[in-house]
């Protein structure tokens, strides 16, 4: 089997076996998805926001589904990463505040945050969290590496990659982000056409 083959059933295996947690218990991925969904029928209904959040390879996740979720998805979406903000909250205040402080200036109940990291230890993640669910907000995290990562703990619905390399990791991450959005859309299509 070539590096390529190997690579690919690596993601594939870790996309499939995928874990799903809830606050008080275990899904598989199909209820994962179904509650995501229903969670963005109801945002989308009453006119709150989805915020995306990650590190690095996760920044440009997260950037890319805002524009998504917005274009595409005709949802309200904001992602964090705006180089001045960043940099001006980071110097001014400190990196691990770098999405906590917009989250507290923007987010409001009923709003989601979607946190991605492969780790899910980044203490700006944790603290983002922190501040969303202080707000009332949902949290949805995508994360891999330790099974016990901290974002895993904090989510209210909790996507977790069972592998320790961070291509795979990242790459399962892309293709969960882009599984809800597919399945919101095709569900969304067909919740309209029923208001017809």
């Amino acid at each position: 089997m070539s590096f390529y083959q190997s690579y690919v059933q690596q993601v594939n295996q870790a996309a499939a076996n995928v874990e799903v947690s809830t606050d008080s218990n275990s899904l598989n991925a199909e209820q994962g998805m179904r509650r995501w969904c229903d969670m963005t029928i109801q945002l989308r209904d009453n006119g709150h926001t989805m915020h995306f959040i990650g590190n690095g390879a996760s920044a440009s996740m997260a950037s890319h589904m805002s524009a998504d979720a917005c274009k595409n998805g005709e949802l309200r979406s904001s992602c964090f990463n705006e180089i001045s903000l960043l940099t001006a909250i980071a110097n001014d205040v400190s990196y691990e505040e770098a999405f906590a402080v917009p989250i507290r200036r923007f987010g409001k109940p009923g709003d989601i945050l979607i946190a991605i990291s492969s780790s899910g230890n980044s203490p700006n993640i944790i603290a983002a969290i922190n501040a969303a669910r202080d707000l009332d907000m949902h949290v949805i995290t995508l994360s891999g590496m330790s099974p016990d990562n901290r974002a895993r703990q904090g989510g209210h619905l909790n996507f977790y990659v069972p592998a320790q390399d961070y291509g795979v990791v990242e790459s399962s991450h892309q293709v969960i982000l882009h599984s809800w959005l597919d399945q919101y859309l095709t569900e969304s299509k067909a919740t309209r056409s029923r208001w017809k």
